[in-house]
């Protein structure tokens, strides 16, 4: 068996990688979990019969506590760590600097460090989820060789983790990844999220649980993609003869505005006549576009998202509306709390 150490496995991107790694045969999946009084386990709980036959595991540890996680790393032993624990929202990450730092910047060191001291012979195979915020006020196009330029404490904290990354991996010789992803969302997106905020917004309208939807800039602009793809990839990125950097993205992009239009078009809504702007929810430097490159990926890697923007977009607003209806009638004993498919059909179906 293979063991997988999954940090952030109750994220959106968590969740999913869990998914896919449990549909192969010979997959261990450990996932670390922070200690809490609410546990937060409604993206991962469909997994429960993996875990009761002993294929998934949890562990309770903090990439803010450096002795926990070489602690960790000599109980699993694993083969594959993936981190993508992260503070990582965007326009909270200004309100939250050093915190953010600390858990998205020198949280992924502190994991490096621990599997430099613990693995000795063994070669752990190391993924760390960089961020196209890296690359900030770049201009668009970005690709590998754009110089980064971030504009927020999460871009930056985000940019640390990554040049950590590749330093161990020039320094100590780890096999050390990171993949520098655009935007990806899905029906298990936050809702503090703007692509998941905005489909759930529009399905609440559309029953009536709601009337209008604060937004701040709706000009910004970003190439979105699935997250069932783009976890497909990172554990692609680990099974290749030497480690090295892809960016993962789907070469187009869309507007805050047109997601908007997209989204409650489809329910028959017009956007405009529900938005409200709240200047408290701009950046206080913003990135107006973002477009990644991911020529390498498909090069090498042979990797090709499957589901488009207006795909993307259904699946999430026919999630939300499904939740709404729900919230609507009343709570059901046994009803669950979201809709999370981890494979949808390509656009078209």
């Amino acid at each position: 068996m293979i063991r997988a150490l999954i940090t952030g496995i109750t994220g959106q991107d968590g969740s999913y990688l869990a998914d896919f790694l449990l549909g192969k045969p010979n997959y261990e999946v450990h996932g670390l979990l922070r200690s809490r009084s609410v546990p937060n386990r409604e993206r991962i709980a469909h997994l429960g019969p993996a875990e009761a036959d002993g294929r998934l595991r949890f562990h309770h540890a903090d990439l803010n506590d450096a002795s926990a996680l070489i602690r960790l790393i000599d109980l699993i032993r694993p083969d594959e760590v993936y981190n993508l624990a992260a503070q990582s929202h965007v326009r909270v990450s200004f309100d939250v600097p050093i915190y953010t730092a600390e858990t998205t910047g020198m949280g992924a060191l502190r994991l490096l460090e621990a599997i430099r001291r613990v693995s000795g012979e063994q070669r752990v195979k190391f993924y760390q989820a960089s961020s196209a915020e890296m690359f900030g006020s770049a201009p668009p196009p970005q690709t590998l060789r754009t110089p980064f330029h971030p504009r927020s404490p999460y871009g930056c904290a985000k940019l640390y983790a990554h040049w950590q990354t590749v330093n161990y991996r020039e320094a100590y010789g780890l096999f050390a990844c990171s993949g520098i992803l655009f935007n990806h969302e899905s029906p298990r997106r936050g809702e503090q999220f703007v692509s998941r905020k905005i489909t759930r917004a529009a399905a609440r309208i559309k029953v009536g649980l709601e009337r209008t939807l604060a937004m701040g800039n709706l000009d910004a602009r970003r190439d979105w993609g699935f997250a069932g793809d783009y976890v497909r990839a990172m554990w692609m990125m680990l099974q290749q003869d030497e480690p090295d950097d892809y960016l993962l993205a789907t070469g187009q992009a869309h507007s805050v505005r047109q997601l908007l239009e997209m989204a409650f078009g489809m329910l028959d809504l017009d956007y405009r006549d529900h938005v409200t702007f709240d200047p408290t929810l701009t950046r206080p430097a913003e990135v107006d576009v973002l477009i990644g490159d991911a020529t390498k990926a498909r090069d090498r890697l042979g990797w090709r998202p499957e589901v488009d923007f207006p795909g993307l977009v259904r699946m999430m607003v026919e999630n939300d509306l499904d939740i709404a209806r729900g919230e609507l009638a009343g709570p059901i004993p046994g009803r669950p709390t979201s809709h999370i498919p981890f494979r949808p059909e390509p656009l078209g179906s």
